[in-house]
């Protein structure tokens, strides 16, 4: 039995809880974060080099020609990716690492031939996914707008991934992905 970490994919449409989830999974002392590369703006409470890697458009494009990721995608005109060396090492380490990813980004990571698991965060109802996006209030109503049309294109990939997790109450969405996971008798302080 190999003592390498496995992928954790984690996705689901904008404001579904998939932030909220990932946060909670790398309590595990076994689970590490991946911290996407992005060219988008830094947000309001967010940490350079904590939540993600702010880049210019150039130099991400750079690294995707050195061929520095595992998978990158553009998602809502900015560029997000990961990076393929720190992902490798915490793997190696045995740690399983959590990624963030859109769909796109999900099924380029499914050709990297690493062990995987894919988790697809689903909100209850579109209507209550729009209510979170508005109480977020991070985006404008255009960007708002510009999102959600995005998400059916997004809710269609769900079957492709290995669980689907719906998001009507966080904590028993929580003990799901859990116990999927295996966490479920080593992180029970979590």
């Amino acid at each position: 039995m190999s003592n390498k970490g496995r992928l954790i994919v984690v996705s689901g449409p904008t404001a579904s809880g998939k932030s909220t989830l990932w946060k909670r999974l790398v309590a595990h002392p076994k689970v590490d974060f991946s911290i996407s590369a992005t060219t988008r703006g830094i947000r309001k409470g967010e940490v350079d080099g904590e939540d993600y890697i702010f880049i210019s458009k150039e130099a991400f494009e750079q690294r995707i020609a050195s061929n520095e990721f595992l998978e990158y995608a553009i998602v809502h005109t900015n560029y997000y990716g990961t990076l393929r060396s720190s992902t490798e090492a915490s793997l190696n380490a045995g740690h399983d690492i959590v990624l963030e990813v859109d769909v796109q980004g999900a099924l380029q990571l499914a050709e990297c031939k690493l062990p995987m698991v894919s988790l697809f965060v689903v909100p209850p109802s579109r209507e209550i996914l729009i209510e979170r996006l508005r109480h977020r209030g991070t985006e404008t109503e255009e960007q708002i707008t510009t999102r959600l049309k995005a998400v059916d294109a997004e809710l269609a990939f769900a079957k492709d991934y290995d669980h689907q997790l719906v998001n009507d109450d966080f904590e028993k969405m929580l003990a799901e992905a859990i116990s999927i996971l295996g966490y479920a008798k080593e992180n029970s302080n979590g």
